[in-house]
């Protein structure tokens, strides 16, 4: 079997990406290891940029987000039992985000992949991606008890870091760049409706807090825990006790979560990486394959969204004008936006999160940091700027 663009990973990058070659009439093929249904379950990001929810839009996946996603004008950050709004449209001339789960991005874009894309398969493992230098190469996958090969005139890897693709740039070529935080997330999902209409981000020397929604009535929440913490050392109880604490407020010392039923809980750890370059010959990385961010500044499945958007338009030129332009200059383009995004999320975390190994002199300094938010419209424009989604060649 042969195909133009062979897609591995059936994930919102992967599936997205087919999407928008098929809406500009080039063929591709999606192989995925896990099957529907984990696809469609498995929880991940939940904010989507603007220009996320435009391309969804464009590409006719639109029609839920619309009516079931959340759109946010700000987020609420919190420190020193105080509060700041950040207002997104006052402060980047009308851009916002939406709460809408990867879960049901996900569930959009396969029901138009199989409806009216090209080959999706479930279930199909990717055990090598050969001749990424030459101008057919080659997936050798298992789908169904039976080895079988795809080849193609390009491959896309949207597969994540432990995927295979990584490997098909050679090692003499990849440069990793990484970075582990020395703290984790403890999060839950809860059948409790949302205390606040928006996010809110809290400091405290207690560690770090933050209060999400997946829904009017579901609530997301994450706490700042060490690395390596069980999730069964933490009862609910305890889980709600603590978030209270962080995102308490000296100005409604009676203020409290709405407790619920907690229907999920795991550990999240944070790290950040880079692999460059995200081409090697015919072979190109996207999403998680290519770059990792902590979760902290709602970057990750954005900038999956924003790599093959960027590479969609690049096919779509190439089909058009016979020019590898846009093709050869992926990703330069991504990794600009990439770093940027990485500093940002950096940013986020180390300015929110308790080091454990901080002293009351770097405590100091974050307070002073979110004090010059709070109190200065250019440093809460850099944050809302840098959090609703910088332009795509950015």
């Amino acid at each position: 079997m042969h195909t133009t663009v062979g897609i591995i990973g059936g994930g919102p990058s992967g599936l997205l990406l087919a999407r928008l070659l098929h809406q500009a009439g080039i063929d591709s093929v999606v192989l995925e290891s896990r099957d529907r249904d984990y696809v469609e379950r498995r929880q991940r990001a939940g904010i989507l940029e603007q220009a996320t929810v435009d391309a969804l839009r464009a590409a006719g996946a639109g029609a839920r987000l619309d009516a079931e996603g959340l759109p946010h004008d700000g987020v609420e950050l919190r420190h020193d039992g105080r509060a700041t709004r950040i207002d997104f449209p006052a402060l980047t001339g009308g851009r916002r985000v939406w709460v809408y789960a990867q879960t049901e991005v996900v569930k959009d874009l396969v029901a138009l992949q199989l409806a009216e894309g090209g080959p999706l398969h479930f279930e199909a493992e990717v055990t090598a991606v050969e001749g990424a230098d030459t101008d057919r190469p080659l997936i050798r996958y298992t789908h169904e008890g039976r080895e079988k090969t795809l080849t193609c005139d390009y491959v896309v890897g949207c597969d994540g870091y432990h995927g295979v693709t990584r490997h098909a740039v050679p090692e003499s070529v990849r440069r990793t760049f990484e970075r582990t935080y020395p703290y984790s997330w403890l999060g839950i999902l809860a059948e409790a409706p949302p205390v606040y209409d928006e996010l809110i981000y809290a400091h405290s020397e207690r560690g770090f807090a933050l209060a999400s929604m997946r829904s009017p009535s579901v609530s997301r929440l994450y706490l700042q825990v060490p690395n390596g913490t069980d999730p069964a050392d933490w009862p609910d109880e305890r889980v709600w006790d603590e978030l209270d604490a962080r995102l308490s407020l000296t100005a409604d010392p009676g203020w409290r979560l709405t407790r619920g039923t907690v229907t999920q809980k795991s550990v999240l750890p944070m790290r950040s990486s880079v692999t460059e370059p995200m081409r090697h010959g015919r072979v190109f990385l996207a999403g998680d394959a290519a770059h990792i961010v902590p979760p902290t500044g709602a970057k990750g499945l954005n900038l999956a969204a924003a790599d093959v958007i960027v590479l969609a338009r690049a096919f779509a030129h190439h089909a058009k004008t016979g020019s590898t332009e846009l093709l050869d200059a992926y990703s330069d383009t991504c990794l600009r936006r990439v770093w940027r995004a990485e500093h940002f999320s950096y940013f986020m975390t180390t300015t929110l999160h308790a080091d454990p190994g901080q002293s009351s002199f770097d405590t100091r300094l974050q307070q002073s940091q979110l004090d010059r938010i709070a109190g200065s419209p250019h440093a809460a424009a850099e944050l809302a700027e840098n959090y609703t989604g910088l332009p795509l060649d950015a």
